[in-house]
């Protein structure tokens, strides 16, 4: 069973910045995409960001420039930079991570709160 657990949550001004990691129970060599979800209140879920294993990326619009993800095989991580955080930033940020093209593991999530 992999375990996904996610980290760097918490309260933040507008302008601010916020480090999130996702941890995960074993090696993510063999993890194809790699990521992060949000789901802001009476929302759907959307995808933020994700990262192949050879290191491509891709970015919801409104984050471009913003957010920077990143993987370290080695240490079994996943981080998602969050600079420059605006209120509709607030949700729940959700780490996932793809085996094969069936198989998706998710974290529980934590929660990212910008105020105005």
């Amino acid at each position: 069973q992999v375990q996904l657990v996610e980290s760097g949550g918490g309260l933040v001004q507008a302008g601010g910045s916020l480090r999130l990691s996702c941890a995960a129970s074993i090696s993510i060599f063999s993890m194809n995409t790699m990521g992060w979800y949000r789901q802001a209140p009476g929302k759907q879920r959307e995808l933020v960001a994700g990262i192949t294993r050879d290191g491509s990326t891709n970015y919801e619009d409104s984050v471009k420039g913003r957010f920077t993800i990143s993987r370290d095989n080695a240490k079994k991580t996943v981080t998602l930079q969050m600079n420059s955080l605006k209120p509709e930033d607030t949700a729940v940020y959700y780490c996932y991570a793809d085996r094969g093209i069936v198989t998706r593991y998710w974290g529980k999530g934590t929660l990212v709160t910008v105020s105005s």
